[in-house]
C-alpha cells in the first residue's frame, strides 16, 4: 500500500464524471442530450452507493429526470427482497425502565426489593448480586445487538432497490444523531432508523416530529427530567442548533420557552407517551409568538422561519454534492423547500437534475465516509453480501464511523475529517482484508472486549477457585483495584456481574455470519466485454469498474508494470490460470490509492 501512495504523490487526479465549470451553481436541469454513462455513474455513487458496469450502463440508457424521479419516490420500485431485522429475542419484560447506571439499579433494588424484574436474594451472600447480574447482561446483549442491526442495515445499503431510501436514512442518522452507548436499547435504535428509512424522502414535518417524539431521541436527550417547574433544555437547544435552523437564529429564551412546550414528552418502553401532569400548558413567548404551544406548535414555528428551509436544504447539499456552497445558493434552494412545503423529494429532484450537481466542483469532490467505502466497495466488486470478514463494525470504527454510535449529538464531522495519514493507512487496511481476509479473524461479537478477563475467570472458576479470587484484578491494574476495593460491598460483585452479563449475552445474541468476500476477478478479467490483452488493459478496466476519479496515467502505468512483474509476462491470456494471487494485490494497490476515497 505505502507503494501505491508513492506512485500516486503529485500525480494529478483524472476526472471522468465531471461536467464543466460553467455549471457550477447553476440549478438549470440537465436534458437528455446531456446523459451518459459516466454522469450515471456519478449520480448512482451520490444518490446510492455505486454500481457495477452492466448496471450503470443500463441506467445510461434511461431518460435522467425518469431516474430522479424514481430515486426520490421509490414506492413503485420493487423491494421485497429486503428482509426486517431478525432479532435474537435478547429482551425481556422488566428491563424497562432501565436504570441509567449501576450504582442507580443496586439503590433501587435496595429500595424497592427488585429492579429490572429480579428480586433481591431475602438472605445469604451477595444478596443484590442477579440483579447486577441482569443490569450488566442487558448492556452486553444491547450492544451485540446493536452491531446487528449495524450488519443488517449495511445489507440493506448493499442489496437495495432503492438506494436512494437508505442514503437518505444515513444521512438523516448523522443528522438526528443518537448513540446507543445512552440509548442503551437497540430496539429503540431499530425503530429510529426504520423512522429514517420510511419517512426520510417524505415532508421534514412529518419527520420531524416523528423524530421528536421518537423514544431514541427522547432518551437521548433526557425527555424523563424534561417536566413543568424544572425543563430541560436539551432537546429544545438541538431543534435550534442543529436539526433546524442553526445558531444565531434563536435567544436563550427561546430555548427555555421550547423546552416547557416539549416538556410531558416522554417514552414507555417503544412508544411515545405523554404525561399530562407533566407538561407544562402555560402560555409560552417562543420566537416572537405567544399561545399555549406544545411541541408540535414550537415545530411549526420553526418551521415557519426563513433560516429554517436555508438550513436544512444546506445541510443536505453538502451531503449529496459538496462542502463549499454559496449563501445564494442555499437561499435558492431554500426555496424550492418552501415553496414545497417541505416535501423532500422536489429539492432532491433540483439538486440531482441541476447542471451544478454535474459539473467540475461537484464531480469527483466528495470523501467516501467509511459506511460508504465499504458498501461502495462490496457494490463495485459484484458482492451480494456483507462480508463478516473483515468485520463491519470494527472496520467503520477503526475509520472513524460507528452506525449507531455516533460521536456526538452534532454526527460525525464528514469531509476532510475522514482523511488523514493514519486513517488512510487503515483504509488500504481495509482493501487488504478484503481480497486476502484474515485466516486468524477472531469474531469480535463471540470474544469481545474484556474477552481475557473473561477467559481467565471462566478458567479459574472451572478449577474450582470462588468467585472472589477469580474476579481479582491483577496488582499493576489500577482501574481494577479501585474497582476491587468497590466490591468489598458483599452485597454484589461488579467484576462477576459483568462476567455473567456478556456469558449470558453471548448465550442469547445470535452471532454474525462470518464469510468472507466471494471474489474472482479473474473471471472478472476473462469475462469482460473487452477483450483484455495486456497489463494496462487490466488496471484501465478495473479503474473504470472502481474509481469517479481515476489514478493518472502514470500512476496506471506503474500499477500496469506491478501486474507484469508479478505475472512474469504481458500476456494476459497467458496467465489465466495463475493470476488470482496477482490481481488481489493489484486490487489491493487500487483501493489503496488516494484516488479511490472520492467519490
Amino acid at each position: 500500500m505505502l507503494v501505491c501512495l508513492s506512485l500516486s504523490a503529485n500525480a494529478a487526479n483524472t476526472n471522468i464524471c465531471a461536467g464543466g465549470a460553467d455549471w457550477t451553481d447553476d440549478l438549470t436541469p440537465i436534458t437528455a442530450a446531456d446523459w451518459n454513462a459516466a454522469r450515471a455513474a456519478h449520480l448512482i455513487e451520490r444518490a446510492g452507493f455505486g454500481e457495477t458496469p452492466n448496471a450503470i450502463a443500463e441506467l445510461a440508457k434511461r431518460d435522467p429526470a425518469d431516474l430522479v424521479r424514481e430515486l426520490t419516490v421509490p414506492q413503485s420500485v420493487d423491494n421485497s427482497q429486503a428482509q426486517p431485522f431478525d432479532e435474537s429475542g435478547a429482551w425481556e419484560e422488566g428491563l424497562d425502565p432501565f436504570p441509567p447506571s449501576r450504582p442507580a439499579v443496586t439503590d433501587l433494588a435496595k429500595e424497592k426489593g427488585e429492579a429490572l424484574g429480579v428480586k433481591v436474594k431475602p438472605s445469604g451472600n451477595r444478596r443484590l448480586q442477579p440483579v447486577v447480574n441482569r443490569f450488566f447482561y442487558w448492556l452486553r446483549a444491547s450492544k451485540l445487538e446493536t452491531e446487528r442491526l449495524g450488519y443488517w442495515w449495511a445489507h440493506r445499503m448493499l442489496t437495495t432497490q432503492r438506494p436512494l431510501e437508505e442514503k437518505m436514512a444515513l444521512f438523516w442518522h448523522g443528522h438526528f444523531a443518537t448513540s446507543e452507548d445512552k440509548v442503551r436499547d437497540y430496539r429503540k435504535m431499530l425503530k429510529q432508523v426504520q423512522l429514517f428509512q420510511e419517512k426520510g424522502l417524505g415532508d421534514f414535518r412529518t419527520l420531524l416530529i416523528g423524530v421528536a417524539q421518537d423514544p431514541a431521541m427522547l432518551a437521548y436527550l433526557d425527555a424523563g427530567v424534561n417536566v413543568k417547574g424544572a425543563p430541560n433544555e436539551n432537546f429544545a437547544r438541538e431543534i435550534m442548533e442543529l436539526f433546524t435552523m442553526g445558531v444565531g437564529n434563536y435567544a436563550e429564551s427561546d430555548i427555555r420557552e421550547g423546552a416547557r412546550a416539549f416538556t410531558g414528552w416522554n417514552f414507555k418502553g417503544t412508544k411515545f407517551v405523554i404525561n399530562d401532569a407533566e407538561h407544562d400548558a402555560g402560555e409560552k413567548s417562543f420566537l416572537g409568538q405567544k399561545g399555549n404551544f406544545d411541541g408540535v406548535g414550537v415545530i411549526d414555528i420553526i418551521l415557519k422561519q426563513p433560516a429554517t428551509a436555508d438550513f436544512v436544504a444546506t445541510k443536505i447539499y453538502r451531503f449529496f454534492v459538496r462542502d463549499d456552497i454559496s449563501p445564494q445558493m442555499g437561499k435558492k434552494l431554500g426555496a424550492v423547500l418552501r415553496d414545497n412545503n417541505y416535501q423532500l423529494a422536489p429539492l432532491l429532484n433540483a439538486i440531482f437534475l441541476s447542471r451544478d450537481f454535474y459539473s467540475d466542483a461537484s464531480c469527483g469532490g466528495h470523501i467516501k465516509s467509511p459506511v460508504e467505502l465499504l458498501v461502495s466497495t462490496y457494490k463495485k466488486l459484484g458482492l451480494r453480501s456483507v462480508p463478516g470478514v473483515p468485520d463491519f463494525h470494527e472496520t467503520t470504527t477503526a475509520l472513524g464511523q460507528t452506525l449507531f454510535w455516533p460521536p456526538t449529538v452534532a454526527g460525525w464531522a464528514q469531509g476532510r475529517s475522514w482523511i488523514t495519514p493514519g486513517l488512510l493507512i487503515e483504509r488500504g487496511n481495509f482493501a487488504r482484508d478484503v481480497v486476502f481476509p484474515d485466516i486468524g479473524f477472531i469474531p469480535p461479537d463471540r470474544y469481545p472486549g474484556g474477552v481475557y478477563q473473561i477467559l481467565s475467570v471462566s478458567e479459574k472458576t472451572s478449577q474450582g477457585i470462588d468467585i472472589t479470587t477469580a474476579t481479582a484484578p491483577d496488582d499493576k491494574d489500577l482501574t481494577s483495584m479501585s474497582n476491587m476495593n468497590a466490591d468489598r460491598d458483599e452485597d454484589f460483585n461488579t467484576r462477576y456481574a459483568s462476567y455473567r452479563g456478556w456469558q449470558e449475552a453471548l448465550e442469547r445474541v445470535k452471532p454474525l455470519p462470518r464469510h468472507t468476500a466471494q471474489l474472482n476477478l479473474t473471471r472478472m478479467v476473462r469475462d469482460s466485454k473487452a477483450l483484455l490483452k495486456t497489463p494496462q488493459d487490466v488496471v484501465g478496466f478495473f479503474v473504470a469498474r472502481m474509481f469517479i476519479v481515476a489514478p493518472s496515467p502514470q500512476t496506471q502505468e506503474r500499477l500496469a508494470a506491478f501486474l507484469e512483474s508479478q505475472l512474469g509476462t504481458n500476456d494476459i491470456a497467458a496467465a489465466q490460470s495463475y493470476m488470482e494471487e496477482s490481481l488481489r494485490m493489484l486490487m489491493h494497490a487500487l483501493l489503496s490509492l488516494p484516488e479511490y476515497q472520492l467519490g
